[in-house]
């Protein structure tokens, strides 16, 4: 379950690197990562950090986490995505990704699309941009809240 969930999230990353056009890759990585959540459970447990006491399937979040870095300094340098997103606001909105579509599987199971529409139209350098009054959480604070929102009912 892990190792095919290690997979999945190698292959995303890899092929988001792969696109010439630096954007269509990191919206590619987004919706590919947010799409297995929604369709394959172990995914989203892994991404979302859901079982923090599992050393193995926290090595593979962690390993994730470097290719999501990897995919948006890319694509800062690029141009592509707002200078101030970091690693931890993809984890984190992963995280909530992942209770989304847990949540909405039967009622809404498409709801997570909307959602990332949402993220990437905000993200990109087109738009107009304010400075964020608010810092990003560490990585430490990330994996608290995920905890959290993994165990709450």
């Amino acid at each position: 379950m892990a190792g095919l969930a290690a997979d999945r999230l190698d292959e995303a990353a890899e092929h988001a690197l792969s696109f010439e056009e630096v954007g269509e890759g990191f919206a590619y990585y987004i919706e590919r990562i947010c799409e297995l959540q929604a369709t394959d459970p172990a995914v989203a447990d892994v991404v979302s950090g859901r079982f923090p006491a599992a050393e193995c399937l926290m090595a593979i979040c962690s390993q994730a986490q470097e290719a999501a870095t990897r995919i948006i300094e890319r694509a800062q340098l690029a141009g592509a995505v707002r200078p101030d997103f970091t690693g931890e606001d993809l984890l984190l909105f992963f995280g909530t990704n992942a209770s989304l579509a847990r949540a909405g599987a039967d009622t809404a199971p498409d709801a997570w699309r909307r959602q990332v529409a949402f993220l990437l139209q905000g993200l990109g350098t087109g738009t107009a941009q304010e400075p964020l009054s608010v810092a990003p959480l560490t990585p430490q604070q990330v994996y608290e809240v995920m905890g959290r929102l993994a165990s709450a009912p």
